[in-house]
């Protein structure tokens, strides 16, 4: 009888199968556990603790100026805007919900909203001025109306979003709002190109849906 050594035998399909599975089982739990800690941090400053903002600016500082950066094309307005952003965080961090997504995710959502609130109060001035000038109308019912739109136009997406998952929600955030590739997404995620792809048509389908979209 001759026995077998585990050690030396050669790995088939199946091992490699494993060893994927394995791979992003740990990719998963690493997610998860990085989720949880923002959570925590997030939480911890919404009771005061501003040794837990700093931590949660550090680790994610990066990542939400690069938000902003993509909608503003402009690195001095983008520093601006995203300290700016971090102080709505941190007024706004004990209205943060887990049922709503990831913190990430709702931070990248806040940057996102303020880098394309500042592109529209730069573009709306120079229109505004230039509209008033030729039709004579009241600056200030064009600023009430504008208010109103964007309004409308962001509680209807933002309900739509609540009806996605939370990867389709990531997903999409990070791909539409914060203007990464879907490699990008990917690696962000830590998640296969495949699965990010179909996460986003997925999602888009359920946004087109949501909104009554037709095609």
């Amino acid at each position: 009888m001759f026995l077998i050594d585990s050690q030396h035998s050669p790995a088939g399909p199946g091992d490699n199968t494993a060893g994927a599975e394995l791979d992003a089982l740990r990719a998963r739990v690493g997610r998860e556990a990085h989720a949880a800690r923002l959570v925590e941090l997030l939480s911890r400053a919404a009771r005061g603790h501003e040794d837990a903002f700093a931590v949660l600016y550090d680790e994610t500082v990066t990542r939400i100026h690069g938000v902003i950066l993509r909608v503003l094309r402009a690195p001095d307005m983008a520093a601006e805007v995203t300290q700016d952003v971090f102080v709505e965080i941190w007024r706004q961090s004990g209205r943060y919900s887990p049922e709503k997504g990831g913190v990430l995710t709702w931070m990248t959502t806040i940057a996102h909203r303020r880098a394309v609130d500042r592109v529209r109060a730069a573009n709306s001035e120079t229109a505004r001025d230039d509209k008033y000038a030729a039709l004579n109308v009241e600056p200030a019912f064009d600023r009430v109306w504008e208010v109103v739109e964007r309004r409308i136009d962001t509680q209807r997406v933002r309900k739509a979003m609540e009806s996605l998952t939370e990867i389709q929600r990531e997903a999409i955030t990070l791909a539409y709002f914060g203007g990464y590739s879907q490699n990008e997404v990917a690696q962000l995620l830590q998640l296969p190109l495949g699965t990010v792809k179909s996460r986003i048509r997925d999602g888009l389908i359920g946004l087109r849906d949501a909104l009554g979209v037709a095609t």
